[in-house]
């Protein structure tokens, strides 16, 4: 079996609103010349465009997908939320929430993108793939079922999640968001139940500012399966590292999964805009190693990795692609352009001795 990789040129077609990064224009905030929100297109084509160029794309399964059906969208997601968000779409676009907004045609688009995803769950999970990756756009770890915010329109991974279950498939799931920003629609979907692990590994302080604490732990019968790990700015690829080996492979361990799903977003990068995490591409490279390993050790390799944000143009590909070589073996290698770079610029000893004393305080408290 083979790395399968989901993607659709529609998806990179989904568009913003009028905004200047995050801050909606108008009064004192001047229209920016090119872009509007930090969620573009570009990060995910130059993904796309690298692997391209460097033969990567030849080494994967490369498969389109259907959008995700209603049936499918209706387990996560309300009928009145869906119908609204369709009639704002044949509209002409509007927004639902906080920072979503979407052109004309946004809903086949976000279904489309929750397509991708579900398609990769469903061949990892039947066995037809031995992993995969969805290219998906536009992203869904913060998609509550009722209420879209944070660049996402539909809860792609849940979505997923939920029409593999419903085909009797992965009765239990851990979902791992690597992603800067707190997981906080995935959290809500999963707060009460027992059989989806979430584990979010984030910033904290950043986006959401009231969600994504270490007391946040679920409630009733997922008492307990929900964990958060909120980690000082600064954080760097060695604390990384030790999140990963200190927390989240225990608790798969511990949860037995037939099924792990990341939340793979790059914007804990070192340059990314949104956050200031200081990782690298091989920081990436490694947790997919890591979660890999630890897929085949308790799940037989079933792992999709579902793209979420990350917003930097240029070191978004890189960190892409090393995820991608990981996941799939391939040789296909794109060096990192930066990476002597961000060597200089990672914690010093005594900085990392004092993350990783934040971490096992962390590690401490669940």
């Amino acid at each position: 079996m083979s790395t399968g990789f989901f993607w659709d040129e529609q998806c990179f077609w989904h568009a913003g609103g009028n905004y200047a990064s995050t801050l909606p224009i108008g009064g004192l905030v001047q229209p920016l010349n090119a872009t509007g929100l930090p969620e573009t297109q570009e990060a995910k084509r130059r993904l796309k465009n690298l692997m391209d160029v460097t033969g990567l794309s030849d080494d994967l399964d490369v498969r389109r997908a259907p959008l995700a059906t209603r049936e499918d969208l209706l387990r996560v997601h309300p009928a009145s939320y869906l119908d609204e968000f369709k009639r704002m779409s044949d509209a002409g676009g509007g927004e639902l929430g906080r920072r979503t907004p979407f052109a004309a045609g946004g809903y086949e688009i976000a279904s489309l993108s929750a397509g991708l995803v579900v398609a990769a769950v469903d061949a990892v999970v039947s066995g037809d793939l031995e992993n995969a990756y969805a290219l998906s756009r536009p992203p869904g770890h913060h998609c509550l079922p009722d209420y879209p915010n944070g660049f996402c329109l539909l809860a792609n991974i849940a979505i997923a999640i939920e029409a593999a279950q419903a085909k009797g498939f992965a009765k239990r799931v851990v979902v791992l968001d690597w992603d800067v920003h707190h997981g906080n629609g995935t959290e809500a979907i999963y707060y009460d139940r027992p059989d989806v692990l979430t584990i979010s590994v984030h910033q904290e302080g950043n986006y959401p500012l009231d969600t994504g604490g270490i007391a946040d732990r679920g409630k009733g019968d997922g008492s307990g399966y929900n964990l958060n790990v909120p980690l000082i700015a600064g954080t760097g690829h060695t604390g990384y590292l030790h999140v990963m080996d200190t927390i989240v492979l225990p608790q798969i361990a511990a949860f037995k999964p037939d099924l792990i799903v990341v939340a793979c977003g790059y914007d804990a990068s070192a340059i990314d805009p949104l956050a200031r995490m200081l990782a690298t591409a091989d920081t990436f490279r490694k947790m997919t190693e890591r979660i890999k390993a630890a897929a085949q050790e308790h799940c037989d390799g079933r792992l999709v990795l579902a793209h979420e944000g990350g917003y930097s143009e240029v070191y978004v590909p890189f960190c892409g692609h090393a995820t991608l070589e990981a996941l799939s073996g391939s040789d296909k290698t794109a060096p990192d352009p930066l990476a002597e770079t961000l060597r200089v610029r990672q914690p010093s000893a005594r900085f990392d001795a004092f993350i990783r004393g934040e971490i096992d305080h962390l590690a401490s408290q669940l």
